[in-house]
């Protein structure tokens, strides 16, 4: 193991209780482009307005007014494709504690805080609608209680500065807010408010002519700059900097760019994470090498699931050295499972080396390095990266993806993920829940490609959770059906009982191997299905797989009646 060989690097998958190295005999399929067409931003408003209805009325709130304010676009995004209250309950806990200043204290500051400012709002900004939709509200929960206010609530008499053209006028009410210091914007940010309905809805402005009250009141108010002759009233109405003010006296501190920026810059959310962009950054400069991985589904606990992560390379992508008769190649894999906000759950990496002597070498490098991770996880939303680095060449491969780990009811008939496997065995006792992809008492290996010619068998693994059992005798009634099928026909079934299983209680492991002898090459599904006779519920999980002639995988096949 390398400890920190690759500490940089922000990928994901997790330490677990097992892992394992192994080769299989597959050819990897051809790269597709399977992207589908980018949306139009029609079609993007549209689906999130379809999406925010689906929402349930706490969650849409928590959306369009608890965070509505600091919430990321990328962050809003992911939380509308949650499909599960308990995902949304995930990520909600995440988003506040990834801004948690102190991460590692049981209470959250900047989420107490944040939920003070809108209550704040709540009670001073209010003003015939709730004070956090308010202007002020807006800019208060975002960058709270500003330096100093200069608050005009009957506006009053306005004593123009030179630069605003000098004169007196009667001015709205209006407020000046003033901030030392906001991140991102500067030093000595002032901000202006005005209520020209007298309503009480101070809004926010660019323009420091819209609080003269008498602008649009002929011959009162007027500047000393119109007084002297030297602009008209008219001419504040045809201003190009974005401003009503009368012509200034003396030149103008005024910068429309500035004032423009410091406008909008202050109504938007906090900048988005650095380490994000560090990510994004690294996955799209260093991807390399071709990483295929799958993440399988066992429950261990109604809280605890048993989650398997396999990660495979082809070793014909690995750069191999020989040393004294045997070809050598070194793969560093370091991994992470993370929330969706980014707060880590674990991290984990390891060096492995592959090694076959000369003569083996030819058929060895036609087959795959597949390395194995289980990790026990609860229930929900987490984001799976990995990185690999053939340590020869240098060369870099990434995988990034949701892992969505399912919660297993305990009222009702459910089943773990249905694996296909090239090798699926007894293991010793010394072995038993540990050791290289040893689920239990079996050792699965998973065929990621889903590959397999008609001369192999292909494994099947399944275990079916919540079974009842008979009050009496305190053994379950379970029948079972096996079926391949291809374009809607069937081509194989089998079917067993409980009595053929020999298992008892309310969970069952499903092992057997579908003979592929006399298949045809193409595309095939698989399907288990399981009837509990005692409650009459049904679950059936399926799959699909490929089959090749045995010919197109002849020294393959034989390469693979090796492996360990």
């Amino acid at each position: 193991m390398r400890v920190g060989a690759y500490a940089f690097l922000p990928f994901v998958l997790g330490a677990g209780l097992m892992s394992g190295l192994a080769m299989a005999g597959q050819e990897p399929p051809a790269a597709q482009d399977n992207a589908p067409a980018p949306l139009s931003k029609k079609e993007i408003r549209k689906r999130e307005k379809k999406l925010s209805r689906e929402l349930g009325p706490a969650y849409r709130e928590w959306l369009t007014e608890d965070v509505v304010y600091i919430i990321t676009k990328e962050e809003r995004d992911a939380f509308l494709q949650l499909s599960t209250n308990e995902e949304r309950d995930q990520f909600i806990e995440t988003f506040f504690d990834r801004r948690n200043p102190n991460p590692e204290s049981a209470e959250n500051s900047f989420k107490d805080e944040h939920y003070r400012r809108i209550a704040y709002a709540n009670e001073h900004f209010s003003s015939g609608i709730p004070g956090w939709r308010t202007d002020r509200g807006h800019i208060y929960i975002l960058c709270g209680p500003p330096d100093e206010i200069e608050s005009h609530p009957t506006g009053g008499t306005y004593d123009r500065p030179m630069e605003e053209g000098g004169g007196s006028t009667q001015a709205y009410a209006y407020e000046k807010w003033r901030y030392r210091h906001l991140e991102n914007i500067g030093e000595n940010v002032e901000l202006e408010f005005v209520d020209p309905s007298g309503s009480g809805e101070y809004h926010l402005t660019m323009d420091p002519g819209e609080k003269d009250a008498l602008a649009h009141v002929p011959g009162a108010g007027d500047s000393l700059s119109e007084i002297l002759g030297f602009s008209t009233r008219a001419q504040r109405f045809s201003n190009t900097n974005g401003t009503t003010l009368p012509a200034p006296l003396g030149g103008s501190t005024f910068n429309e760019f500035d004032n423009l920026e410091k406008y909008f810059k202050v109504q938007q959310p906090p900048p988005r994470f650095k380490d994000l962009a560090e990510m994004v950054t690294v996955r799209v400069v260093r991807n390399q090498l071709h990483v295929d991985y799958q993440a399988d589904f066992l429950r261990v606990t109604d809280d605890s699931v048993l989650v398997p992560i396999t990660v495979q390379v082809a070793n014909r992508d690995l750069s191999f050295e020989n040393r004294r008769g045997v070809q050598s190649a070194e793969l560093d894999i370091y991994a992470r499972v993370s929330t969706p906000s980014g707060r880590m759950v674990q991290t984990f990496e390891e060096s492995v080396s592959n090694d076959f002597p000369e003569s083996l070498f030819a058929s060895s490098v036609q087959r795959f390095s597949i390395y194995q991770k289980a990790v026990p996880l609860r229930p929900g939303l987490y984001r799976l990266d990995v990185v690999a680095k053939d340590v020869r060449s240098g060369n870099v491969g990434t995988v990034s993806a949701a892992l969505r780990v399912p919660r297993y009811e305990g009222d009702k008939l459910e089943a773990s993920s249905l694996i296909l496997a090239d090798e699926i065995g007894p293991v010793a006792k010394a072995q038993l829940g540990a050791g290289q992809f040893v689920l239990g008492s079996d050792k699965v290996r998973p065929r990621i490609h889903q590959e397999f010619s008609n001369g192999e068998k292909m494994g099947v693994y399944l275990q079916v959770y919540n079974l009842k059992t008979d009050a009496k005798s305190h053994k379950n009634s379970v029948s079972i059906e096996y079926r391949v099928m291809r374009d809607r026909q069937e081509v194989w079934k089998v079917a067993e009982s409980s009595e053929e299983l020999r298992q008892t209680g309310e969970q069952i492991t499903l092992e057997r191997f579908v003979p592929l002898a006399g298949l045809a090459a193409g595309r095939y599904g698989v399907s288990i299905k399981a009837t509990d006779q005692i409650s009459g519920e049904t679950m059936e999980r399926k799959a699909e797989f490929t089959v090749k002639a045995a010919l197109e995988n002849k020294s393959r096949a034989a390469a693979s009646s090796t492996n360990p």
